[in-house]
């Protein structure tokens, strides 16, 4: 199916707890995150800051991507974040510019 497809990753706070996610509307599923519509791990821990995405035009490429980076130790991720987003700004305002 052609579309556009995100791979993100969202954080608690900085050093805090990291949440992976695969979609085809990042704008929208971010902000059901922040707005705690999203039921689960990311609810109950307060993980709503958007620090990392990719973009696939591929749902098999982007949900392959997902589950690798799920595997990867938290350190690759930290380092992967930090790559692209040294300060790990929340990148949710950016989406709409």
């Amino acid at each position: 199916m052609p579309g556009v497809y995100y791979v993100y990753i969202l954080a608690s706070k900085r050093n805090g707890t990291l949440y992976i996610g695969v979609t085809n509307n990042l704008a929208r599923r971010v902000w059901e995150h922040r707005e705690g519509l999203a039921e689960g791990f990311t609810k109950t821990y307060g993980v709503k800051h958007l620090v990392h995405y990719e973009i696939f035009e591929d749902i098999n490429a982007a949900i392959h991507r997902e589950d690798r980076l799920k595997k990867w130790k938290r350190q690759w991720k930290i380092d992967l974040i930090q790559s692209r987003n040294l300060l790990r700004d929340d990148l949710y305002e950016t989406l709409n510019s």
